[in-house]
């Protein structure tokens, strides 16, 4: 395909805007509301709050969406000067486009709630030390052994002189470094 056929805007292409701290939604919305294909990648995270682990949904890249238009029939100008929108970001004069196929593969990898699913691994490796933050063993340190089935984890604690283990569920602990 000729070069020339890619920036002359003749078919619709991904542009990568930048929104104003915690602005995705604001931004979504009214880019939207002027017509133009948008899409916010969400994530599930992990959130410690309040000493417990919650899951929320998040910005899977804070503070960026992908805005889809064709440069022959829209303007970039009422991009930048959307409620949310921080600026359509560029290297040097050039507007970034984002591959169809790279949105498409983000697309793709979402559940059928729109959310990505990102599996991160254990938050504990073997051996490292934990505190027990809630429950009748609530301020004790032990060692994280493995997971478990049914986001329970087994930690080996000294109870009473002896090295026992016992079974918790995964948000009862935490790393030792992030528990004070």
């Amino acid at each position: 395909m000729d070069s020339a056929c890619l920036t002359n805007g003749s078919i619709p292409r991904w542009h990568l805007v930048f929104t104003k701290p915690l602005g995705e939604n604001t931004a979504k919305i009214n880019l939207e509301r002027q017509g133009f294909r948008v899409y916010f990648p969400r994530v599930q995270e992990k959130v410690l709050s309040r000493g417990k682990w919650r899951d929320r949904i998040g910005a899977l890249f804070p503070r960026y969406l992908f805005v889809q238009l064709n440069a022959a029939m829209q303007s970039l100008a009422p991009i930048r000067s959307t409620l949310g929108v921080a600026n359509v970001v560029r290297f040097g004069t050039e507007f970034v486009t984002v591959p169809e196929l790279v949105v498409n593969e983000l697309i793709e990898r979402e559940d059928v709630s729109g959310v990505h699913r990102l599996s991160l691994g254990p938050l504990f490796k073997p051996g490292s030390i934990v505190r027990v933050i809630e429950g009748a063993l609530a301020g004790l340190e032990g060692i994280f052994e493995r997971g478990d089935a049914n986001d329970r984890v087994v930690v080996l604690l000294k109870l009473l002189g002896c090295e026992t283990r016992i079974r918790l569920p995964a948000a009862s602990v935490m790393p030792d470094s992030l528990a004070y």
